[in-house]
């Protein structure tokens, strides 16, 4: 899973997960044989993550006792150049290893890991389908993951009684139930604040919802594409920016934290309300939350105008581990198992993407930080409708340098015809793509 702190490394995991492995792994046919002491009863397992470690410990290794588990942490912007050249080489490779959402398709089309369609055709009637869609390649099942992420709108009960009459979540939806209700929205909480009530602290929130509205990815058929929904989220942002209706400051910033935790102020020193901010599931526990505990008990959520997710992380196997079995109930029983699934949840509270599971315990939820509302049972209605087959390695890449062009018209720098522009030929001259 994408925590805070990772986050102000994307564009630096963009570069990593577009440049570094797709040219040298999609090639490989020739790796060297494993060392002979990690088959049968030993697994190698590296990570980004010490949730896979925690994982390993608490509910892998209590039921294998058999298996010796050697396992590897990295930090996330190291990771991939740890990983990529033992992968190429097939010296000092892992068995199994973890994959966050930023570099996960470059890993899943590379040609490198283990085909695990049959441990998904085990289990396909009971789990999320989009993040399959993601681990999935050419009709091949190559990552699983154990949780899924929907994204959301979670805004402040108390502007909304404030300035909508209401602190009610259905009550509340029904101004955002699209984009062109969002804009109504947020002129609303212009009007009735004096202008002091912005409808979110960055822009870049939307970003996500855009992304989740696509009918096509960035590339088809070797083609650079930029799908109206992308353009729209440009005009949606001009807007805002324009009539003053976003705090106009960086999503991880400090400011966007202030925005959270109700202390953020314009250039003048006077307050702005923040009335919202979009975020996925886990951004409840590691964001709104950490950045914001004075605010407890005063947020809410919604499922906003558009459907996304954001975030997550994968399992895979490198395909020529010599303990394929192994790394595949390794990978089967930390993202599919029903106890050890549900028990996960108990532990951490994690949305999974079993939904044997969501739908026994979805009930069970009350959550104090958003006034006692069950946000889990929200999640599960959202889960099945996001569409993970627009996913590509290259996203990333583009991403971070659709940002730079997105921000430079919302600011004024550019015209939009100059900054698509410019956004199309960065893209050629940095990943070649026309």
């Amino acid at each position: 899973m994408i925590k805070d702190k990772r986050m102000a490394k994307t564009v630096l995991l963009a570069a990593l997960a577009a440049l570094t492995l797709i040219p040298a792994l999609g090639l490989s046919g020739c790796a060297k044989k494993q060392d002979d002491s990690q088959a049968g009863s030993k697994l190698v397992v590296w990570s980004f993550t010490d949730e896979i470690g925690k994982m390993t410990d608490a509910y892998y290794k209590p039921r294998h006792p058999e298996m010796t588990v050697e396992y590897s942490l990295t930090p996330t912007e190291q990771f991939p150049n740890k990983l990529d050249p033992v992968l190429q080489s097939g010296q000092g490779a892992p068995d199994v290893f973890g994959m966050e959402d930023a570099f996960v398709r470059k890993y899943v089309e590379s040609g490198m890991l283990l085909d695990i369609t049959d441990v998904y055709e085990q289990v396909k009637d009971k789990m999320v389908r989009y993040p399959v869609d993601v681990g999935s390649y050419k009709g091949k099942v190559y990552a699983m993951a154990w949780q899924a992420t929907p994204g959301a709108m979670f805004y402040r009960r108390s502007l909304a009684k404030q300035y909508f009459g209401t602190d009610d979540p259905a009550e509340v939806q029904k101004h955002f139930t699209n984009i062109d209700a969002f804009l109504a929205a947020a002129d609303e909480l212009k009007a009735k604040s004096g202008g002091k009530c912005v409808v979110v602290g960055a822009i870049q929130d939307l970003m996500q919802p855009f992304k989740g509205a696509r009918k096509t990815p960035w590339v088809v058929d070797g083609k650079f594409v930029i799908d109206d929904a992308m353009l729209r989220f440009m005009d949606v942002g001009k807007t805002l920016h324009e009539k003053g209706e976003e705090g106009r400051i960086a999503q991880w910033s400090e400011g966007w934290n202030a925005g959270m935790n109700g202390t953020l102020k314009d250039e003048k020193g006077q307050p702005i309300e923040v009335f919202s901010v979009f975020l996925p599931t886990w951004g409840l526990h590691y964001v709104l939350k950490n950045n914001a505990p004075n605010t407890a008990g005063d947020w809410a959520m919604i499922p906003g105008p558009l459907p996304y997710r954001w975030g997550g992380t994968w399992i895979g196997a490198w395909k020529n581990t010599k303990n394929p079995a192994g790394a595949k109930e390794f990978i089967r029983l930390l993202t599919t198992d029903d106890e050890v699934i549900e028990q996960l949840v108990k532990d951490t509270g994690d949305f999974v993407g079993n939904m044997n599971v969501v739908n026994k315990i979805k009930d069970t939820f009350t959550e104090p930080f958003l006034g006692g509302q069950n946000h889990y049972a929200i999640f599960a209605e959202l889960a099945p409708n996001i569409d993970g087959t627009k996913t590509q390695g290259t996203d990333q890449a583009i991403e971070a340098i659709f940002i730079e062009t997105f921000t430079s018209y919302v600011n004024g720098e550019k015209t939009k015809d100059k900054a698509i522009e410019a956004f199309k030929e960065q893209v050629s001259a940095q990943l070649g793509i026309q």
